[in-house]
């Protein structure tokens, strides 16, 4: 192994910021125009699609959009983060092209990811809007981007996320409780000892939840973690794999009868393993709260493009897309309408672009809260992720 190399395949803050994290054919682009002595002043939008189509996605990732952004000669505006879309420009940036080309790659990075990782999180959250929902899927996604996974997760409206250093970065805590491997550990036939050993170990603030799906029955666990632990126990947790629960449903319901007949009615039932919003839809007359995966954290990314659309003043652009800056509005319906910059503005049309950066300085400050509220009023305003759709 080569010793110079990084322990990790990971590119640096440092290459993103000096615009080494790029496509080739950027630099290259870069090189002819100087050649050229080319470098007009353009304006360049980031669309995913051109025209309304009713399919709406949620934005984020523009709060490390604007810091890659920062320190370019450049003006920005974007939609605010956890607004829907379903057409037009989610950004526009304005400059001289050469103060910015480098940047497009990683620029489109930031914002397709996050943004499929939140509208995946706001169907969840739509699916079981009385629920507790956390994200669990970093384990499935590299952990360089645990980060960005888990705020956007809390951007579509989750109530919390499993990440450990995601928090950190973020400035959460993490939840969770406890694994199978610490029921595996102590052995089968064991388990009062493992919730035993875990109730005395951890903080009093930490929820007493018992994993109850590891060696016999949910039914037969949950009633041996009521007994072992008594009113200490906030609640259980099943993690059944789909391949051995069978009916998840009548399976959830047995538990929660038990824990009726034994008047604990107080105890959560926490679901988890392979969910996603048809099951939440299904379950969350059931569940009290539930634990999301693979469904968020390997969401599809928005398939976002940048591109050029004036020239030196005057429209321009490729072959399928449309020319001239644009504006986009939300009416009080919920309807989504783009339209050229300048022109005719819609009456009963809110514009949804803000200043972003304005000479190279960021002008917003961004708070995961106020997203997430963001994404909750748009997704009842425009009817994302209703059972009726």
């Amino acid at each position: 192994m080569d010793s110079s190399a990084p322990d990790f395949d990971v590119v640096t803050p440092a290459a993103i910021r000096e615009g080494r994290a790029t496509d080739a054919y950027f630099a290259r682009t870069e090189e002819t125009l100087r050649h050229a002595g080319r470098n007009p002043s353009v304006v360049a939008e980031v669309t995913a699609d051109q025209f309304p189509d009713g399919e709406f996605e949620l934005l984020a990732g523009v709060k490390d959009a604007a810091a890659l952004l920062a320190g370019h000669d450049v003006d920005v505006d974007a939609l605010p983060e956890g607004t829907l879309f379903d057409g037009g420009p989610v950004m526009r940036i304005e400059g001289d092209y050469l103060s910015f080309a480098r940047a497009e790659t990683s620029l489109l990075g930031f914002l397709s990811h996050a943004s499929g990782v939140a509208t995946a999180a706001l169907e969840c959250r739509r699916a079981a809007p009385d629920a507790n929902v956390l994200s669990f899927g970093a384990r499935h996604v590299h952990p360089s981007v645990a980060a960005m996974i888990e705020r956007s997760a809390l951007v579509g409206g989750f109530d919390g996320f499993s990440h450990v250093a995601a928090g950190e970065v973020i400035g959460r805590e993490a939840s969770g409780t406890m694994p199978h491997a610490l029921l595996i550990i102590f052995g089968r036939g064991e388990q009062e000892a493992a919730w035993r050993a875990f109730d005395e170990a951890v903080p009093e603030d930490t929820p007493r939840i018992a994993l109850c799906d590891t060696y016999s029955d949910e039914k037969d666990e949950v009633i041996r973690a009521v007994e072992t632990l008594g009113d200490r126990l906030s609640g259980v947790r099943l993690d059944t794999t789909g391949s051995r629960r069978g009916d998840f449903r009548h399976i959830i319901r047995e538990v929660q009868w038990e824990l009726d007949a034994r008047e604990l009615g107080d105890v959560d039932v926490f679901l988890s393993g392979g969910l996603g919003p048809d099951d939440l839809r299904k379950l969350r007359d059931v569940g009290d709260g539930f634990g999301v995966g693979g469904y968020v954290s390997n969401a599809d990314p928005v398939d976002f493009a940048l591109d050029i659309v004036e020239v030196d003043g005057e429209p321009a652009a490729k072959r399928g897309k449309l020319s001239g800056a644009k504006e986009v509005y939300r009416t009080s319906a919920g309807e989504h309408l783009v339209g050229l910059r300048g022109r005719d503005e819609p009456e009963d049309g809110e514009a949804l672009l803000e200043p972003l950066i304005r000479d190279g300085e960021i002008v917003r400050e961004f708070s995961i809260d106020d997203a997430a509220e963001r994404a909750l009023e748009d997704a009842e305003l425009t009817g994302f992720g209703s059972d009726s759709e």
